[in-house]
């Protein structure tokens, strides 16, 4: 994967595998500390301790299309040629929370890429699954919720293509207000 964008889209696809009605996505960027976080937590099955444990080896997965599964596997490698480390907590019944973190101005870490457009598909193809967004860059904060947005606008869901395109503006505006260099 060349972008954050791309591997965050991978692990927000096993929230919404494990049943997820609410995905949290929480971006945080802090230039002094050197260091970029990436937490996603959702209220999906979770799983049990072993199979956490279990998570980020290749040759696991709950899929049955294929033998392997290499999200996470994939996501923890480059997290720690990064300079970081991946963290996985997991309850039954109760949810699943990925966080990652590494080094901000590392020479070989991607770039956050097209992640306005990546984020506004998801809750325009995910009109079932509410989503809370928040990027912080050295203590600003943007949050984007959109059980507040329906709300606001009245809707159910927010699949509408216009949505869309408003979401993505919106966000990739709050991303160059906040001076994002992910």
């Amino acid at each position: 994967m060349l972008e954050l964008s791309l591997h965050i889209l991978d692990i927000v696809e096993n929230s919404l595998a494990a049943g997820a009605k609410l995905v949290t996505i929480e971006i945080s960027e802090e230039s002094e500390r050197d260091r970029l976080s990436v937490t996603i937590s959702d209220d999906g099955q979770g799983m049990d301790p072993a199979a956490a444990a279990r998570a980020t080896d290749p040759f696991v997965t709950s899929r049955t299309t294929r033998r392997v599964g290499l999200g996470l596997s994939l996501w923890q490698t480059h997290v720690r040629a990064w300079g970081g480390d991946l963290a996985l907590e997991s309850r039954p019944g109760q949810g699943t929370t990925v966080r990652a973190w590494f080094r901000l101005s590392h020479i070989d870490r991607q770039p956050l890429g097209d992640w306005p457009r990546t984020l506004a598909g998801l809750i325009m193809t995910r009109p079932e699954v509410d989503f809370l967004y928040r990027h912080r860059v050295d203590g600003d904060e943007f949050e984007l919720d959109t059980r507040q947005i329906k709300a606001e606008l009245g809707l159910d869901n927010l699949a509408s293509p216009q949505v869309a395109s408003f979401l993505t503006e919106q966000i990739a505006q709050a991303l160059r207000v906040l001076g994002s260099t992910a």
